[in-house]
């Protein structure tokens, strides 16, 4: 089928600030969608108008009749970078549109404040939560943060201060390129009272205080980032687990007996789009998963309450599979095992003896290779030191045929 749609990226300086190109799309094309206040800077075209619809995921069905006819559909900035092209290139090849980008937020904003972008760590918080900036909060990191609207600004420096970065300075870039552009600049603790536009992308230099909660972003954050009791896997042991399931961008994790979440939390902050589903009984605990997803950064995180193996059955295959409780119960390591994708990796960890005898078993039958992991640490012994262990762990991994 030939090209029958263009998506062309728009800013606040309208029609005026397209291409030759972009606008003689415009003008060609019998179907325009946009927003609002995109199609409001459009001159009189012959095109048939048509708003996005709402909620945004019925842009499905608006979308199928309109296939074949010449249609020109309006985004705000670069439409390949946090915009709507993602969305439509699920459903339509890729071979059957056009793409004519304008500058991005992300541009504008690295312009303006004069950051080089590959600097910068780049997010949106536009239909996400916001506790997704958690992970990207490091010392004298700079940040360019697409948001949801106006209220994401106090709720960017509420986090800021709670990490113990008040002193960050942010940046708040509103209507950039158009008639109505204005820049604010205050610290994280000190939030200016006035009314921002909802158009805005904020800048942010993160500045760490003296008491500042410093959480990496590789494997291995202290057990005191959690919230927990008692039933985590430790630090040491976490690293030596996350490095065995290797997490890569876009891959899922089953967290089995996910007790606080810690290993799910710390895969999801891994790499870029690491999924994962953290399986818990235990209310307590699954409140102590959801608060610690909030605090560490991976809203995301799917939550699945309830005994196993019953919970695992119909999810998606994961790409690793961790079971840190009740690798010894029936059907658990078989169902996870079942639903594990070919190549994909499984680790297990136990404390007991009657846990180590499972694992003996399952590596006589799959493989892998088993390894005890002990740790101690300095504990005074009244005038002394000494180092105490911890309770050896056996960890099995393996990788599936």
């Amino acid at each position: 089928m030939t090209k029958w749609l263009s998506i062309i990226g728009m800013g606040e300086d309208g029609f005026e600030g397209l291409s030759a190109r972009a606008q003689l799309a415009l003008q060609n094309a019998d179907v325009i969608v946009g927003s609002e206040r995109l199609l409001g800077f459009l001159p009189a075209l012959k095109g048939e108008r048509l708003e996005w619809p709402q909620p945004f995921s019925a842009v499905v069905d608006q979308m199928k009749p309109l296939r074949g006819r010449n249609t020109v559909i309006l985004a705000t900035g670069d439409p390949m970078n946090y915009g709507v092209a993602r969305k439509l290139l699920e459903f339509i090849p890729f071979a059957e549109m056009s793409i004519i980008p304008h500058l991005s937020a992300f541009s504008h904003a690295a312009a303006r404040v004069g950051w080089s972008i590959p600097d910068c760590d780049t997010l949106t918080l536009h239909g996400r939560d916001a506790a997704n900036i958690e992970a990207f909060i490091q010392p004298g990191a700079k940040l360019i943060v697409l948001t949801a609207d106006a209220r994401t600004i106090p709720e960017v420096a509420r986090r800021l201060v709670a990490r113990g970065f008040g002193k960050s300075p942010i940046t708040v870039l509103e209507n950039m390129g158009g008639a109505r552009e204005a820049q604010t600049c205050f610290m994280a603790d000190a939030v200016p009272k006035q009314r921002f536009s909802d158009l805005n992308t904020l800048a942010v230099e993160c500045i760490a205080g003296t008491n500042a909660k410093i959480w990496s972003r590789l494997a291995g954050l202290p057990d005191e980032a959690f919230v927990h009791d008692g039933q985590l896997t430790k630090r040491e042991v976490r690293a030596a687990t996350l490095a065995a399931l290797a997490p890569a961008p876009d891959q899922l994790l089953w967290d089995v007996g996910a007790g606080c979440g810690s290993v799910a939390i710390e895969w999801m902050r891994s790499t870029r789009g690491c999924e994962a589903l953290a399986f818990e009984h235990h209310e307590d605990r699954l409140k102590m998963i959801a608060a610690n997803a909030d605090q560490l950064g991976t809203p995301r995180l799917k939550i699945i309450a309830g005994e196993v193996p019953n919970t695992l059955q119909g999810k998606p295959g994961p790409d690793a599979a961790f079971i840190g409780g009740g690798v010894g119960i029936p059907g658990v390591f078989e169902t996870a095992w079942e639903h594990l994708k070919s190549g994909g990796r499984m680790v297990a960890n136990v404390v007991t003896i009657e846990g180590e005898m499972h694992l003996y078993d399952l590596q006589e039958k799959h493989g892998g290779v088993l390894v005890r992991l002990e740790v101690s640490h300095l504990t005074p012994i009244g005038p002394y030191r000494a180092l105490k262990p911890r309770m050896a762990v056996t960890q099995w991994r393996a990788i599936k045929p």
